[in-house]
Formats: C-alpha cells, structure tokens, sequence
C-alpha cells in the first residue's frame, strides 16, 4: 500500500507527490564522528542510504498509482539543508542520478522555489494545451461552417434548377396555339361539366377566354 506523504494540487486536477521519508541516520551519525575516518564512512553511507531510498521510491512509480493524475516526477525532501548539502557535495552525480529515475532531490530551501517553478511550467503547459484545443475547434467549426455554406450552394442550384423545371411546365401548358389550357377551357366553353375554373391568370397567359360569370356551368 503505497501513501503519499504529501499531495500539492496543481490546476486541471493534476497532483505533484512529495515524499519525506528518507532516512538520516547515517548524517546523524556523520555529525557526531570524532575522526576523518569516521566521518568519510559515514559520509559515504549517507550518501548510499540517499542512493538506496531512490531506487526504492522509483520502484513505487506513484505517477503511476490508479486514483493519482501526478506528473511524471516525484520530489523528494530531505529536511536538514546541511545533509543535503553534504550528499551532492560528496556525489555530484546523485542529483542526475535522481532526475533520471523521474525523482527531484529538494531542500528546504529548494522547496519552494521548485514548486514555483513547477507551477509555472504547468501553467505555461495549460495554456498551451488550451491554445491547441482553442486552434482544434476553432478548425472543425470552420470545416463545418464551409460545408454548411456549400450544402447551402448546392440547395440554391437545386433550387434554381427545380423553378426553371417549373417555368419550362408552366410554359408547356401556357404557351404557343393550342396549349392545353386554352384546349381545356375550350372545352369547358363546349360544355364541359365541371365544378371547378382555372385561375384567371393561367387563362390569361395561354389567351383563352374568360367566361363570364353567368356562362359559368352550375
């Protein structure tokens, strides 16, 4: 059972996981050694017991821990400055050491100064993801705004394609001697028994007569 032992939010439900429990046993001993000698072993079991609590706290990969959206690093605080100090000074390399196992070595001092940065980035970082989504619907509303303009091309052509169908038609009925609304009317003028009259209008364009309203059939 893996637990963190502090959890800093970060914007977008996103957490950086700091762990404290790094064993400063061998400092505390380090600090009280009468002798050079004394004091270069228990340097150098300093130094590995920080190197021993690295491998073990990448093995846990709490970026990795379902329920924790972390990012892909952990830092780890060593509370006493001057063990800190002693550690990197002695191993140079135990602080890219560290980086390499996605794992940030912080101080006392270097605590916060690191958090402000990480905010920073992760704030550059949110921003920039909200410009590519912005850019991303920005282009599909545009893709789907062209289209819509040609489906709205297209119902015009169709449109315009369906009146002169309607005018070619009309005119078929209306137009030139013997059009079948003259021929109609004529019929209706014959005697034709109907109920109904064709709109002035139609009459007027194809040249039939209009009945007078007592010649109208009952």
């Amino acid at each position: 059972r893996f637990q963190p032992d502090v959890l800093i939010q970060l914007p977008g439900d996103k957490q950086v996981v700091v762990d404290a429990k790094v064993s400063l046993t061998a400092y505390q001993t380090l600090t009280g050694a009468q002798d050079e000698g004394s004091r270069a072993l228990a340097l150098k079991q300093h130094v590995q017991s920080l190197r021993n609590h690295l491998k073990g706290l990448s093995l846990k990969d709490y970026q990795r821990l379902e329920g924790l959206q972390s990012l892909d690093f952990v830092l780890l605080f060593v509370p006493i400055e001057a063990a800190f100090a002693a550690a990197l000074q002695a191993d140079p390399e135990l602080f890219q050491e560290a980086y390499g196992r996605h794992i940030v070595i912080v101080s006392p001092t270097t605590l916060l100064a690191t958090l402000r940065v990480i905010d920073s980035l992760w704030r550059q970082e949110r921003q920039s993801q909200n410009a590519r989504e912005i850019a991303e619907r920005a282009g599909a509303l545009y893709d789907k705004f062209a289209a819509f303009i040609q489906d709205l091309d297209e119902i015009g052509s169709r449109l315009q394609q369906l009146d002169k169908a309607y005018l070619g038609a009309r005119n078929k009925l209306t137009d030139g001697r013997g059009n079948l609304v003259g021929r109609a009317e004529q019929l209706k003028l014959l005697g034709a028994r109907a109920s109904k009259r064709l709109p002035a209008d139609w009459l007027e364009r194809a040249g039939a007569e209009t009945p007078l309203p007592g010649e109208i059939e009952e």
